[in-house]
């Protein structure tokens, strides 16, 4: 069942449930981040209408900076503007920002522990039709590898409006990883976010789980439904959202490895190196547990819609299911 002590949307299920890019989200929250605190300030990649940045740069022209197709200067300049006080948003689509400008972020950003937030927009194979070469699945790898820097990715739009608030406070740089496609809204208005804090969305009606899901990103949604199938055919399943990546709620991971000595993790995103990387690697020396993977299995992308492509790569709700499956034999 839905657990209520986060306030979810009791509509996540139905067929008719409000869909919204989370990179909207993180345009509206931007915007209200600005309005709060004048020191906010956002560089954009000439995508300023597809990073959604364009509500901030309308309401605060004069904070706003277009640097153009050069990703390298759009961190670094970040990073100066950082270095003297301000907190900037730097946007453009994450195959690019951090696909092409890692270095940067590393030396400009990490190394000198400044708060440049990178917005990496469009990530995943949902961009679709745009094809391998600009569907970015090995993005968190490059991210959560970086000391200093915390990775967040949330799971829908309400999420990544309160993400990008959070991060305007916080004094690290910090990733902040976007999907570009309508993606149900499971959490509300109040449902409660912090850095570095996972939240058990599903929970069994009674007893202990069997089995733990641990999701990222918009692929939380196909994780609770899931849940829900199974709930029905009496396999007891919790559904942990992992917004925050780096740093990793090792507590909230080890109480679920505990419970259930069962997992699967899913994100859209390779399989090495991301979020079920992060657990493994926690996991290995803290709580050896089984666990089952789902995102993209070491290829690169390709060309099609959306939902095709999900599925393709194995990231589907049978995929899911299957996976639960297979773990629960291996307990």
């Amino acid at each position: 069942m839905l657990n209520q002590q986060f306030h979810l949307n009791t509509k996540m299920f139905d067929a008719d449930v409000e869909q919204v890019p989370i990179r909207k989200g993180f345009g509206q929250g931007l915007l209200k981040a600005g309005e709060l605190d004048a020191n906010v300030v956002a560089l954009c990649a000439d995508l300023v209408e597809s990073t959604q940045m364009h509500f901030f740069s309308e309401r605060f022209p004069e904070r706003y900076v277009e640097i153009g197709v050069a990703e390298q200067n759009l961190v670094t300049v970040a990073a100066g503007m950082a270095a003297m006080g301000k907190i900037p948003f730097a946007s453009s689509y994450a195959m690019f920002s951090p696909g092409r400008n890692w270095e940067q972020i590393r030396t400009t950003a990490c190394y000198n522990d400044l708060p440049v937030k990178v917005v990496g927009s469009h990530a995943g194979v949902s961009v679709g039709p745009d094809g391998g070469t600009h569907q970015a699945i090995e993005d968190i790898a490059l991210m959560r590898i970086l000391p200093n820097m915390v990775v967040i990715s949330p799971c829908d739009s309400i999420e990544a409006h309160k993400a990008t608030m959070a991060t305007a406070l916080d004094k690290h740089p910090t990733y902040l990883r976007l999907a570009r496609e309508k993606t149900p809204v499971m959490t509300t208005l109040e449902t409660p976010f912090e850095i570095g804090k996972a939240q058990i969305f599903f929970t069994p009606d009674t007893g202990l789980a069997q089995v733990g899901i641990i999701a990222t990103g918009a692929l939380v949604h196909k994780a609770m439904c899931v849940a829900k199938k199974l709930e029905a055919e009496g396999i007891k399943v919790k559904v942990m959202n992992m917004a925050t990546i780096k740093p990793l709620d090792i507590n909230a991971v080890l109480e679920l490895a505990k419970e259930t000595r069962a997992l699967v993790t899913v994100e859209e995103h390779q399989v090495k190196g991301g979020l079920g990387g992060a657990v493994a690697e926690y996991l290995a020396e803290n709580c050896p547990t089984p666990i089952e993977f789902i995102g993209v299995k070491d290829v690169f992308g390709q060309s099609g819609t959306p939902n095709e492509l999900i599925e393709h790569y194995g990231m589907g709700e049978k995929d899911v299911e299957a996976a639960v499956r297979k773990v629960l034999t291996r307990k």
